[in-house]
């Protein structure tokens, strides 16, 4: 049973003084989003809408630092814990960029990268970044295998119908095997997922019986494939209060990583106050270690 915490809409000063804590704490690792832009027309559907209406649920300002810069500050004032994009919009960008900002990453971590992907839901940055969106999922599809050869730090080539090269060699290189784990609980992410990934990262929050549906669903997507034996990350956020008990009753369903983020029920008198706020963060997160980590 590892624990995350996830760094989504947080104010980005903060954003590498919560990893170090985190550090200290016995987290395991901490989980960063991804976003290049927000457009002010915004025409795409956001499939994950609290809402049901279709749009994202937060506000045009927000922050969305690049997660390579991200890891690249936060693993240079830590020690232990990993980085897991959730979620890396791996397809937006090409292929030879992502393989060299992932490599680079992890070696300079010391292989704590754990990349998250997922083709994405935002047409407007692939048209910014100049990707096809339309093929987005088939691409990510050869994109994982192809950065895997990329990876080998060896002459590698690769002969997709998206991706075709012939041997390069692509340094430094990860000195052990960077996890790519597929992000999304539709029927072709799971798929996606058993087939080529190397774990599932859930798109929750969900309600306690939401998730266990999702778990048992990929559970069964790993059975059919014949992996059920594998060691296989399922990561998962839960919608409710921190609670052991119900921590051991979704790791007894299959869920090795939860998502977690208690900085958030931090409050100040003054929420402009950034140190005060920071400080009340810091205290939440060693309020969860007390009450969960450390009895896990």
């Amino acid at each position: 049973m590892r624990f995350h915490m996830g760094l989504v809409f947080m104010e980005t000063d903060h954003v590498v003084e919560l990893a170090k804590a985190a550090d200290g704490l016995g987290y395991y690792g901490v989980l960063i989003p991804d976003h290049l832009f927000y457009p002010k027309e915004l025409k795409s559907e956001y499939l994950y809408s609290s809402k049901g209406d279709g749009k994202p649920s937060w506000d045009p300002e927000t922050n969305w630092p690049d997660p390579w810069c991200t890891v690249s500050a936060c693993s240079s004032v830590t020690r232990n814990i990993h980085f897991t994009t959730g979620i890396y919009v791996a397809p937006a960008r090409d292929l030879f960029t992502v393989a060299k900002l992932v490599s680079t990453a992890a070696y300079y971590s010391n292989d704590r990268v754990h990349l998250g992907v997922a083709p994405g839901w935002c047409e407007e940055e692939f048209q910014g970044t100049g990707q096809d969106f339309a093929t987005r999922g088939k691409r990510l599809n050869e994109m994982i295998p192809a950065l895997r050869e990329l990876w080998t730090g060896q002459w590698a080539e690769f002969h997709g119908e998206y991706y075709d090269f012939d041997p390069v060699m692509m340094r430094p290189a990860p000195r052990e095997k960077i996890p790519i784990y597929v992000g999304g609980d539709s029927e072709v992410a799971m798929k996606r997922a058993v087939s080529i990934g190397d774990g599932w990262i859930g798109a929750g929050p969900y309600k306690v019986e939401q998730a266990s549906e999702h778990v048992a669903k990929i559970k069964s997507h790993l059975k059919a494939a014949g992996r059920q034996d594998d060691n296989f990350p399922i990561y998962l956020g839960i919608y409710a209060l921190p609670d052991l008990d119900l921590f051991k009753k979704f790791e007894d369903e299959g869920v090795t990583d939860f998502i977690c983020a208690p900085w958030i029920s931090a409050r100040v008198g003054d929420p402009s106050d950034s140190d005060a706020l920071l400080k009340a963060r810091i205290n939440e997160c060693e309020r969860f270690a007390q009450d969960i980590l450390a009895k896990v």
